[in-house]
């Protein structure tokens, strides 16, 4: 009984810095452009440019 007046202080701690984490990211924009990140993957942008494209 005793270690629930460590562990229950230390999980209300935990529980805040990760909540603390989460506000942070929202208004530091991590969140803004979901689909961009999502579309920017399929993008093939790496070709050299030296060379001719086909078409």
């Amino acid at each position: 009984m005793s270690g629930l007046l460590y562990l229950i202080p230390i999980a209300l701690f935990l529980g805040l810095l990760g909540l603390a984490a989460f506000v942070w990211a929202l208004k530091s924009g991590q969140f803004e452009d979901l689909d961009g990140a999502a579309q920017r993957i399929l993008l093939d942008e790496d070709e050299p440019e030296d060379r001719p494209k086909a078409g």
